[in-house]
């Protein structure tokens, strides 16, 4: 079925689109690039526990250290909440059947993606394109094109960069991308981005959805009152988290 952004059908009605399995998207190997740690799990979760029980080969590389969900806090200065923060990735994606070896950080300041100056910005892409030399995902599951969040866009578009460079060392390297939802669940957020053209999909995660629910819990800072010393602190609301306890994940490919 194909889909165009701007009726909204894939957030609004996810269960018009077709349900594939896990067989659609094996490869020898996957990347998943998540804008701050736990975008990862809420978003491809499923899709990751899934790959890994058939023994494909899944690295993750998180974009942002996350230290905005708690700015004001005392107890988790920002040094110590990004040591947290990762400390959850990696709890969250061992539950997920990844190792700490197969978890990449890259540390860019939570908040800073979509507006780093022309010097830091090209240090990011070079980084994101020595990393993509070294591992030549198959697959990439970036973060929604459109997604609500500016970290989430400058995520896609650092990434979309990167590959560009990439191409002009290797014209036949062609991945391919799969985007996923993050902010665009929340309607009052969700936007009209007119008619880009993208085929709209769920994958069964149903085999492994409590798995992912536990990787999800994993992640304390953002889904309890773990940091207790910031009245406005960030946390997933019981709301927002039924989005990704649906034994499917939404995904968008470009057509």
């Amino acid at each position: 079925m194909n889909l165009t952004v701007d009726n909204q059908c894939s957030f609004t009605n996810p269960t018009m689109v077709p349900l594939r399995s896990v067989d659609t998207i094996a490869t020898n190997s996957v990347l998943v690039v998540a804008p701050h740690p736990d975008d990862e799990t809420l978003g491809c979760g499923g899709a990751i526990a899934s790959l890994r029980a058939l023994g494909c080969s899944v690295q993750v590389l998180v974009i942002s250290d996350g230290t905005l969900s708690h700015p004001r806090s005392i107890k988790y200065p920002a040094p110590h909440l990004r040591i947290l923060r990762e400390t959850e990735t990696l709890a969250a994606l061992a539950i997920l059947g990844l190792g700490k070896t197969e978890t990449s950080f890259l540390r860019l300041q939570d908040g800073s993606i979509s507006n780093l100056e022309s010097i830091r910005l090209r240090e990011a892409i070079a980084r994101c394109s020595g990393f993509l030399e070294i591992v030549m995902p198959a697959t990439i599951f970036l973060p929604w094109r459109f997604d609500p969040h500016p970290d989430h866009r400058a995520t896609w578009q650092l990434i979309h960069t990167a590959l560009i460079d990439l191409k002009q060392l290797d014209p036949d390297y062609a991945p391919r991308l799969i985007e996923y939802p993050i902010w665009d669940w929340d309607a009052e957020q969700r936007g009209n981005f007119g008619c880009v053209q993208v085929m709209g999909w769920r994958l069964d995660i149903s085999s492994v959805l409590e798995m992912k629910l536990k990787a999800i819990a994993a992640y304390r800072s953002q889904t309890t009152d773990l940091i207790d010393d910031d009245p406005e602190g960030f946390r997933l609301t019981p709301k927002m988290l039924e989005n990704f306890a649906q034994p499917w994940e939404l995904y968008l490919e470009e057509t």
